[in-house]
C-alpha cells in the first residue's frame, strides 16, 4: 500500500493504527453455499416459515449425529501457559498433541423445546446403513422415547438427509411411525445452522467435556451422559424458539449465510 501511494510505511501504519482505528476480528465459520444451495434454502426457509404457522415449532423433534473423541483437540486461540522468559523454549513448556487416531464413538441425540431423547452411542467400527439407523435409532430409541414424550399428542420429526435417512425402507419406517416428519420438500440441505442440534447442543455438549482426557470410550460415554442429564429445559425451550428467527433471517439473506443478521 505504501509503495502503491508513493509514501513511507511508517506513514501508513500511524494512519491506520491512529485514524483508522480498526479492530481485528476472528473469521466468521460457515458452511460453503453455492447460489444453487442459496435458493434452495431461501425457497425451503420461507416454506419453514408457512409451516410454523400452523404447527408449533416446539413440537419438533431435532435430531443430529456427531463424533466424539477421547482427546480434546487443542484449542490454539485460548489454552495458554504462563512461564517466565527464560523458560519460553525450555522442557517446561508443555505440548498439545493428539494421536493420528484417537478412539472415538458417534453419538445420536435429538431435542424438543420440552426434553431430550436418551444419547444413542454408535461404536465406531458400525457403519450408519440404513438398517442400522432404522432399528437402533428410531425403532430402539427414539420410538419408545416419543411414545412417552408427546403421548399421543402431536411431535414432528426433523433429520438431515443422509442416504441412510432417505433411502426408500427408511422413508418407509418414517410413514409408518414418524408421520408428519419434515421431509425434502421442507427441510434444506446444508444448513446446520437451522438445526438446533449443530448451532448450539453440541457445542453445550462439547463445553461440559472440554480440557477432559478419557482413558477409554466408556468413561466418555460416562461423561457424555452426564453432561447431557445436566442440560436444563430452560436452554432447550430458549433455543429451539431462536429456530423461527434463524428462518426469518436466512430469508432476509436470500439463503446466504445469515448468522451476522442475529
Amino acid at each position: 500500500m505504501a509503495s502503491q501511494l508513493g509514501i513511507a510505511r511508517s506513514t501508513v501504519q500511524s494512519i491506520v493504527k491512529n485514524d483508522l482505528k480498526p479492530k481485528s476480528y476472528k473469521l466468521r465459520r460457515g458452511q460453503y453455499l453455492s447460489d444453487k444451495s442459496k435458493a434452495m434454502r431461501l425457497e425451503k426457509c420461507r416454506k419453514l416459515l408457512q409451516h410454523f404457522q400452523v404447527r408449533r415449532v416446539s413440537d419438533v423433534i431435532w435430531t443430529d449425529e456427531k463424533i466424539f473423541t477421547i482427546e480434546p483437540l487443542p484449542n490454539r486461540q485460548n489454552q495458554r501457559q504462563l512461564l517466565s522468559k527464560d523458560d519460553s523454549m525450555s522442557p517446561k513448556r508443555r505440548l498439545a498433541h493428539n494421536r493420528l487416531f484417537p478412539k472415538s464413538v458417534m453419538v445420536w441425540a435429538g431435542i424438543t423445546a420440552t426434553g431430550k431423547t436418551p444419547l444413542v452411542f454408535i461404536e465406531r467400527n458400525v457403519k450408519i446403513n440404513s438398517e442400522v439407523y432404522q432399528k437402533i435409532v428410531l425403532m430402539d430409541n427414539l420410538l419408545p422415547w416419543v411414545t412417552q414424550h408427546f403421548a399421543g399428542g402431536p411431535f414432528i420429526l426433523q433429520q438431515d438427509w443422509a442416504p441412510s435417512h432417505g433411502s426408500r425402507s427408511t422413508l418407509a419406517v418414517l410413514e409408518a411411525h414418524f408421520p408428519g416428519f419434515l421431509d425434502k420438500n421442507l427441510w434444506p440441505a446444508s444448513s446446520p445452522d437451522l438445526n438446533p442440534m449443530d448451532f448450539s447442543v453440541w457445542g453445550m455438549l462439547e463445553g461440559k467435556i472440554a480440557g477432559k482426557v478419557f482413558a477409554t470410550v466408556d468413561d466418555l460415554k460416562a461423561a457424555l451422559e452426564v453432561a447431557w442429564a445436566s442440560i436444563d429445559d430452560g436452554y432447550l425451550r430458549r433455543t429451539v424458539n431462536s429456530v423461527k428467527k434463524r428462518l426469518r433471517a436466512c430469508v432476509k439473506a436470500r439463503g446466504s449465510n445469515f448468522e451476522i443478521l442475529l
